[in-house]
């Protein structure tokens, strides 16, 4: 009998043994890829952003303050300001209205100016600027309830009690984008029969060198007015009004997510720890009739091995299917559900820590149990 057929012949000795330890890898794995993947959702957003040289507008007192319209027109002037566009929030539901949608406003004269990484050709640019009800659509919203260019979807309000009757005129770049529907603002605020206002404005610059020029020009334009400003960069805004609310939480992940892969890996370690003690009587017979210490280990070695490629492959596969059905499934998320995915090397980290645990969980044991001597063993019988 070869050392292969030694190897499967122990691990099917315990059956329900060994199916539960190779559950609890693939558990855990599965945990810690989910819980891992969520600070590399705010990482690649600020890579994303890291280069952009748009800055953003919006009231001092929060972004939730409305901003006049004519403030555009002012900030147009100022050196090193190549294009202006106001932007508001709307959000709204489609069909479920338990999942909410990122739909937001935009002004129609400088989309490709402003936003170049939407990738917008130049005939979607000019049918959003000639129709009214026009929309630009993310890649993954497309996906998710299967709609075509050329469409028209009725979305209800949440933040505002009006309908919009829109128009799909083109696909948004998904990485740039995010899962978010974008109109024209002339459009809302006709809906809502209201003047010009904004929550910000998008404020396309001609060099990253001159940000901190702008920025201050702007903001000493409007200071001691009745609507003050404060104006930062993409990866500022991100870090101020995102990464610092979410920071414990994503620290907290990573925290948990440690937690587990130690907590298993003791298991593992200990599941397999019983199983070598079980078996010191066995490998004592072994040693005696000639196999080496050596190629002991190597079996046991083997048998944590397979357990841990078992495990950390159900695991990974378990977690991508999770994040693909994320988006069907967690209403309560809204769009975060649909810009969070599994990056491969996440996946990679969680399998090849998954073959860590298997194989140390053998091997640590085994090496233990073949230590003692052989005659020692063999009276114990």
């Amino acid at each position: 009998m070869n050392y292969l057929s030694l190897v499967f012949r122990n691990l099917t000795r315990n059956k329900r043994r060994t199916i539960l330890t190779t559950l609890s890898i693939t558990v855990s794995v599965f945990i810690f890829a989910s819980l891992i993947s969520l600070p590399g959702l705010l990482n690649k957003v600020l890579r994303d952003r890291a280069n952009s040289l748009r800055l953003i507008c919006h009231s001092k007192a929060s972004l939730f303050y409305m901003l006049p319209e004519s403030y555009r027109r002012r900030i147009e002037t100022l050196p090193h300001v190549q294009a202006v566009a106001a932007y508001s929030v709307f959000l709204a539901t489609y069909r479920d209205p338990n999942e909410q949608l990122g739909v937001l406003a935009v002004d129609d004269d400088h989309i490709s100016e402003i936003f170049p990484d939407w990738d917008i050709s130049t005939e979607a640019n000019h049918e959003f600027k000639s129709m009214r009800t026009a929309a630009l659509v993310a890649t993954n919203l497309m996906k998710l309830y299967d709609w075509k260019v050329g469409q028209t979807i009725m979305l209800r309000g949440t933040l505002y009690p009006v309908d919009l009757q829109l128009t799909i005129v083109s696909v948004l770049n998904e990485e740039a984008a995010g899962p978010r529907i974008i109109f024209r603002r002339d459009y809302m605020e006709e809906l809502l029969h209201r003047p010009g206002t904004a929550n910000l404005f998008w404020v396309k610059i001609d060099s990253s060198k001159s940000a901190p020029e702008v920025i201050a020009a702007i903001d000493e334009m409007f200071a001691n007015s009745p609507n003050e400003t404060a104006t930062e960069t993409e990866v500022t805004l991100i870090k101020n009004q995102v990464g610092s609310t979410l920071s414990l939480m994503l620290n907290g992940a990573k925290f948990l997510a440690a937690i587990v892969i130690f907590t298993i890996a003791l298991v593992a370690a200990n599941t397999a720890a019983m199983a070598v003690r079980e078996r010191r009587h066995e490998m004592a017979v072994m040693r005696a009739i000639g196999f080496t210490r050596g190629s002991i280990v190597v079996r046991i070695l083997v048998e944590g091995l397979i357990v841990g490629v078992v495990g950390g492959a159900l695991g990974c596969v378990l977690a991508l299917l999770g994040f693909d059905l994320l988006p069907h499934v967690s209403g309560a998320l809204g769009p975060l559900a649909l810009a969070m995915t599994m990056q491969p090397r996440i996946v990679a980290y969680s399998f090849l820590i998954a073959v860590l645990i298997g194989a140390a969980s053998g091997f640590i044991p085994a090496t233990l149990a073949t230590r003692g001597d052989i005659a020692t063993e063999l009276r114990a019988i």
